[in-house]
C-alpha cells in the first residue's frame, strides 16, 4: 500500500483528536422529574450514541486517504526474454554443392528461415562470409530482410575475392562485436559451414571460444554435407556452452534448427509491478459509512429530551 501524495495523510490527525474528544468527553445531564422511579443502567446507549456520533470523522478520514491518492501494485507479470541470434553463414564456393533438390546454401537459408517462426519475439541479425565477411541485416526483430536475402547472396553471384575460402575465425569475432553492441538479452551465434577453417588452428579455436564465453556467446555449429564437423568448430561450440551437429541432408539440417530451438529456450524475466490508482475500496467505504450515518439519523442521535 502506497499513497500518490503521502503529505496529505497528516490532515488524519483531525478526525482522530475528533474521535477521542467525542469519547473522552461527557455530554451534560438532564435533570428529569421521574420522582421516586430507579431508572435502569443505560451505558451501552451511550456507547452506541457516541459510535454513531463517531461515523462522520470516519468518513472524513476516508476521505483524506482518498486525497492521499491510494496506490496498489500490479501482480507480477514475467515476459519472455529477448534472445540476440546472429547467423554465421558459409558462402564459399564450396556452398553451391548439390544438396537434396538444390544446393547447400539453398537448404541452409531455407532451414534458417523456418528457424526465425520458431523464435518470435528475439531479434536476429544475418552475416555472410567466405574470404571475408559482410553484416548483411544488423540486429533486428523485423524479419522481412531474412525473406529476401537468398537471391542476392547465393555464391555463385559474389565476387571471387568474397566467396573463396572459408575463415570462420575472423567471421566468428566479427560475429561478436555484432552481438556486443545489444544491451540486453541472451547471445547466441548460429555457425552454418561445409568446411574447415585453418584460423582456427594452432590454437586460434580455443583463444577465441573463451573470448565469446567471457561475454556469454554460445555457438551452435551446423555442418552441412558429409563427414564429421571440424574439430576446431566443435572446440569452440564446447566452450561457449554450444554445441555441434552434422546435416547430411536438409530433413536432417531442419531437424538440427528444431533441437537448437529445444536446447536455447529464452527465459522469462520476472518484471517489477507498476504501481496503479486504487480508489474503489476507499469510495465503497466512505459511501458505506455514509449510507450508515443516514439511517442512524432516523433514530441513533442523541437528544436532551
Amino acid at each position: 500500500m502506497s499513497f500518490a501524495h503521502p503529505i496529505v495523510l497528516i490532515a488524519l490527525a483531525i478526525p482522530i483528536l475528533l474521535i477521542v474528544f467525542q469519547w473522552i468527553t461527557r455530554t451534560r445531564a438532564l435533570p428529569l422529574p421521574f420522582d421516586h422511579q430507579k431508572m435502569a443502567d443505560r451505558r451501552w446507549l451511550g456507547v452506541l450514541l457516541n459510535s454513531v456520533n463517531t461515523l462522520p470523522y470516519l468518513i472524513l478520514a476516508t476521505l483524506i486517504l482518498i486525497a492521499a491518492g491510494p496506490r496498489a501494485f500490479e501482480r507480477p507479470k514475467s515476459e519472455r526474454e529477448l534472445t540476440n541470434i546472429l547467423f554465421c553463414l558459409d558462402v564459399s564456393g564450396s556452398m553451391v554443392a548439390k544438396f537434396g533438390a538444390g544446393d547447400r546454401y539453398d537448404a541452409a537459408m531455407g532451414s534458417l528461415n523456418e528457424f526465425l517462426d520458431y523464435r518470435d519475439g528475439d531479434a536476429f541479425s544475418l552475416m555472410v562470409f567466405g574470404g571475408d565477411n559482410l553484416r548483411w541485416v544488423p540486429l533486428t526483430t523485423d524479419v522481412s530482410a531474412f525473406r529476401n536475402a537468398p537471391a542476392f547472396l547465393h555464391p555463385s553471384k559474389l565476387p571471387p575475392w568474397f566467396n573463396g575460402g572459408t575463415f570462420i575465425g575472423k567471421a566468428l569475432k566479427q560475429g561478436q562485436k555484432e552481438l556486443l553492441a545489444s544491451e540486453s538479452g541472451d547471445r547466441m551465434i548460429i555457425l552454418l559451414s561445409d568446411g574447415a577453417s585453418f584460423d582456427l588452428s594452432n590454437g586460434n579455436d580455443v583463444k577465441i571460444a573463451r573470448e565469446l564465453a567471457e561475454n556469454n556467446i554460445a555457438v551452435y555449429a551446423i555442418h552441412i554435407g558429409g563427414g564429421a564437423p571440424p574439430a576446431e568448430v566443435s572446440v569452440v561450440a564446447s566452450i561457449t556452452g554450444g554445441e555441434t551437429f552434422a546435416a547430411g541432408d536438409p530433413d536432417a539440417l531442419k531437424a538440427v534448427f528444431q533441437r537448437i530451438d529445444e536446447m536455447a529456450q529464452a527465459s522469462l524475466v520476472r518484471l517489477t509491478p507498476d504501481p496503479v490508482d486504487n480508489f474503489e475500496p476507499y469510495v465503497i467505504t466512505a459511501l458505506s459509512l455514509a449510507g450508515v450515518y443516514l439511517l442512524t439519523l432516523f433514530g441513533l442521535r442523541y437528544t436532551p429530551w
